[in-house]
């Protein structure tokens, strides 16, 4: 199902789209954010500059730097009483990155997320159980109202308590779980305990995921363990929360709703837009948002734009899953690594199951990377020699991906720490 008919449109009339609302956007910041004006007259731009979608190149980049330093609110572009509600990213490093919306703003991430659960399959006869953390997450609030637009049943148990939802799932004939991917396979596994088989027991067929990256081996194990149709959706906070983009059910990418966020790959050394295909870190500028609308902002995910129409009749460019991000990136021993890197590596070795660990050391001047991974069958624990092989098999299969040595440590079933909402698999002891 196809929700609206700017999913369609030719590659002109979407250009055409993005145009008018960047210099609408771009004169709006540019008269109500002294902030981006200092920008844009630091760079030598003005608003009747951009005269046509080439010319975004030349504005400045928003990074997340530049909302922590105008916390609250110094970036918002209309005032305080017209703000009806405000979410916040986490504040790990400091101040929470704080994000507002008027009432046009909600309504059109409602329609944003209408569109993307419906190129998933969702319709009105789901039941959808939302089991992200309600707060100041946008996770769960997008697809919360976004699903209820479609008129699918939403059942907002929040994440955690996971027995209890196990409990509903069975109970309201749940058939469309939202979670990240980690927790899927957290409930998967604690249904199991509990003696139910979430592909016979259970009605779920469809899994609306994000909040964090997987890669394809953890979708083939979400699918084979729920029996359902495993799909990804991306945003972030800064840029309105989820429904920036959606896998569709020919998962060929990720289709970016075109008509209010513009896409470019940069390489991410040294800014420089990057041609249709190539690898580089996504840049999104809003051009729909009414309080808090952003030029340029660097997302640090990594990934290409495909521009070929898809199988499912949509004319939106898509994204590829996302390979990683910058700041995820370990520098170990001169080699770029990424976590997504080594997670495919993990689950594609039968032996072992989903729970891993990665932790980074520094032994005098090197880089030592050590990896914890659960065992799926504990009758190898009573074969040193079948350890040994399965260390030495997995230990090969990352330096022959990766280009270097890790040291395995097998551990027990169920004894790695699990997680409800973004999983930490990192502890980087270096810094």
């Amino acid at each position: 199902m196809i929700w609206s008919k700017e999913e369609t449109l030719s590659r002109e009339e979407i250009e055409k789209i993005q145009l008018d609302k960047l210099q609408e956007t771009v004169k709006r910041i540019y008269n109500k954010v002294p902030y981006y004006k200092a920008k844009m007259d630091k760079a030598g731009m003005k608003p009747e500059d951009v005269k046509s979608l080439d010319d975004l190149s030349d504005l400045p980049f928003t990074v997340k730097d530049d909302l922590r330093n105008n916390y609250p609110f110094g970036l918002f572009t209309v005032p305080k009483k017209e703000i009806v509600r405000v979410h916040a990213s986490s504040g790990t490093t400091g101040k929470p990155t704080v994000v507002g919306y008027t009432r046009k703003d909600l309504n059109t991430w409602t329609e944003l997320i209408a569109r993307i659960v419906t190129m998933a399959g969702a319709d009105s006869t789901d039941v959808a159980q939302i089991a992200f953390g309600y707060g100041l997450f946008t996770g769960a609030f997008g697809l919360h109202y976004g699903l209820e637009r479609i008129g699918a049943m939403v059942v907002p148990t929040s994440s955690g308590n996971t027995e209890k939802q196990i409990m509903l799932m069975k109970d309201f004939g749940t058939t469309l779980l939202v979670s990240t991917p980690s927790y899927a396979l957290h409930i998967m596994e604690v249904a199991k305990k509990m003696g139910i088989d979430p592909v016979n027991d259970l009605d779920v067929k469809l899994g609306l995921f994000g909040g964090e990256g997987s890669t394809e081996a953890m979708r083939e194990q979400i699918q084979k363990g729920w029996g359902m149709f495993a799909t990804e959706n991306y945003g972030m906070s800064e840029l309105i929360g989820p429904g920036v983009a959606g896998e569709c059910q020919a998962l060929k990418g990720l289709h970016i709703n075109e008509d209010h966020f513009i896409p470019e790959i940069i390489d991410p050394s040294t800014g420089k837009v990057l041609p249709p295909g190539e690898t580089g870190e996504l840049v999104i500028t809003t051009v729909s948002k009414e309080a808090l609308p952003l030029i340029r902002y660097r997302t640090k995910d990594i990934t290409r734009l495909m521009y070929e129409k898809c199988d499912c009749g949509r004319t939106l460019v898509r994204m590829a899953k996302i390979e990683g991000r910058t700041d995820d990136m370990l520098i170990i021993r001169g080699v770029n690594v990424f976590p997504s890197q080594i997670e495919e590596v993990l689950l594609n070795t039968k032996e072992i199951g989903p729970h891993y660990e990665i932790i980074v050391n520094r032994e005098g001047y090197l880089d030592k990377i050590e990896i914890n991974v659960e065992l799926e069958d504990t009758s190898l624990l009573d074969s040193y020699s079948n350890l040994d092989k399965l260390q030495l098999t997995i230990r090969h299969n990352l330096k022959t991906v990766l280009g270097i040595d890790a040291k395995i440590n097998l551990v027990e079933p169920y004894t790695l720490k699990r997680f409800e909402g973004k999983a930490k698999r990192v502890i980087d002891n270096r810094n």
